[in-house]
């Protein structure tokens, strides 16, 4: 029987106490998986590297606590060791092995030290778990050939000089793993990009192949065709979503789950990436459970959907699906989550969606909020409508101070922005509730208050400078960005964005 099991997205700040992987473990039982996936990156105490463990980080001793509890139930690691180490690259002992400065995901593999260190991290994850299958990632390692090093080595190879960097570093990683009796996985992507690399894998290496919009009926036969076995990826919509957009999942999912039964693949893996920026784990357990019988019978089993209140998931996914423009179906991460929280400014928001949240769009978009908060049982279903509703009101709040202050009326101004103090209060409510519910993001909840900090900012600024004491007023976009410079009037920062790297 082919394979069954979902992944834990540990590595985007999810802080994973023994108790919260215990209600993983018994959750994933209960729904009928075998496995079940720990995607780590650097979330993990890797005995090797005593650097690396932020606070909250998945500990050894958790791992195996669960598979003492839980014997039936197989935990299987999935590390990274080249592409998406960025937790490693960023600090002060790892940024030695990077691929550039200050950019990217990606660690240089003609970087000795860097190639020791995942020796190191492979020994590590193969006395912590136990496991026959030992996942090594492998995926998205775009920044192949980059440096001066790496470039040399890709102009100089024969045919594809990427498919030979790539497939020399992960050689003796992977025989490494079957030197001990165990069974190395893969990412297939880079593979599909550069499959001369194929040739390095023994016949014991599976390859996951993820094809989150479309088919594997094409790229599994072309990674199998040396014998290896292929493991089908699916995903939950969620990393560019609001919430989650349950209708792309549940296709997704069925599609997958009938390629895995008419090409016979080894079995099938529900992927579920980034549950941050107040987008908690437990909101999408319903859909996790849902997927495995979907994975079994993709032809008779219920919606994905079948775990949540009808009303309450119709409003979260398709009401907020359908508002269209950035809200709509894409490839691409949230826009709206990304612009309100990650980069230290959420007045992005205002710039880039103001047109699109004010007027009718943004009066359904609250509408929605309102109506799905009202429906909202648990805590874990109220974060993403208070999360809609607070972006409306954010955008309104932000036009109404731009009109005031470009008018000169600057109190009325700060007036109108003074009401997001309470606005990201309560997210960083959320965000806590979060972390101490199901150990979740611990950033969230600095990011909440770093907006409303940046917030103070642009009151004092207002304040300070709306009155023409530099002799002019500066641009609204100026004067709320956080590279706002007195007197630089003709923002030199801007102008010569060269030099911002």
């Amino acid at each position: 029987m082919p394979l069954r099991m979902w992944t834990l997205d540990v590595a985007r700040e999810q802080c994973v106490t023994r108790e919260h992987l215990f209600r993983y473990a018994s959750e994933s039982l209960d729904a009928g998986y075998d496995a079940l996936g720990l995607y780590l990156e650097h979330r993990f105490a890797y005995p090797s590297t005593p650097w690396s463990h932020g606070v909250g980080v998945l500990t050894p001793e958790t791992v195996r606590d669960v598979r003492r509890e839980f014997p039936s139930l197989r935990i299987i690691p999935f590390i990274n060791l080249l592409g998406h180490v960025e937790g490693f690259l960023y600090t002060e002992e790892g940024k030695a092995f990077r691929e550039e400065t200050m950019r990217g995901l990606q660690a240089c593999p003609s970087h000795r030290g860097f190639v020791e260190f995942c020796g190191r991290i492979v020994q590590d994850t193969l006395e912590a778990f136990d496991d026959e299958l030992v996942h090594l990632g492998g995926d998205e390692t775009n920044q192949l050939g980059v440096c001066a090093t790496c470039a040399q080595r890709v102009s100089s190879a024969p045919g594809d000089g990427k498919a030979q960097i790539y497939a020399t570093h992960f050689a003796p990683l992977i025989h490494q793993v079957v030197d001990t009796g165990r069974r190395p996985a893969l990412w297939g992507d880079m593979f599909l990009e550069h499959p001369d690399a194929l040739n390095v894998l023994p016949r014991e290496a599976m390859i996951f192949d993820w094809q989150y919009f479309g088919s594997v009926k094409e790229s599994a036969p072309m990674l199998a065709r040396n014998g290896n076995e292929v493991v089908a990826c699916s995903t939950l919509h969620m990393y560019n979503s609001l919430w989650m957009n349950v209708e792309a999942s549940d296709e997704n999912i069925r599609n997958l789950a009938q390629d895995v039964a008419s090409l016979e693949l080894a079995g099938h893996c529900l992927t579920t990436w980034e549950s941050t920026m107040l987008c908690p784990y437990d909101s999408i357990l319903p859909a996790i459970k849902g997927a495995a019988p979907i994975m079994e019978s993709p032809s008779t089993s219920p919606h994905l959907s079948v775990g949540y209140d009808d009303e309450w998931v119709s409003r979260m996914s398709k009401g907020v699906t359908e508002l269209g423009g950035d809200f709509a179906h894409s490839k691409h991460r949230s826009k709206h989550r990304s612009r309100f929280l990650l980069y230290a400014n959420p007045f992005l928001v205002q710039r880039h969606h103001a047109a699109e949240l004010l007027g009718p769009t943004g009066a359904k978009a609250k509408h929605l909020a309102e109506e799905s908060l009202a429906m909202a049982t648990e805590p874990e279903f109220k974060v993403a409508p208070i999360l809609l509703r607070a972006l409306v009101e954010f955008v309104e709040m932000a036009e109404a101070a731009r009109h005031q202050y470009a008018a000169g009326e600057t109190e009325r101004a700060v007036a109108a922005l003074v009401p997001m103090r309470y606005l990201f209060e309560s997210l960083e409510v959320q965000a806590s509730r979060t972390h101490e519910r199901i150990g979740g993001s611990l950033a969230d909840i600095e990011r909440c208050r770093r907006a409303k900090d940046h917030v103070e900012t642009v009151i004092q600024r207002v304040r300070k400078y709306g009155d023409l004491s530099l002799g002019y007023r500066p641009a609204w976009e100026v004067l709320t960005h956080p590279n706002f410079m007195p007197h630089d009037q003709g923002c030199w920062w801007i102008v010569n964005q060269w030099g911002r790297d």
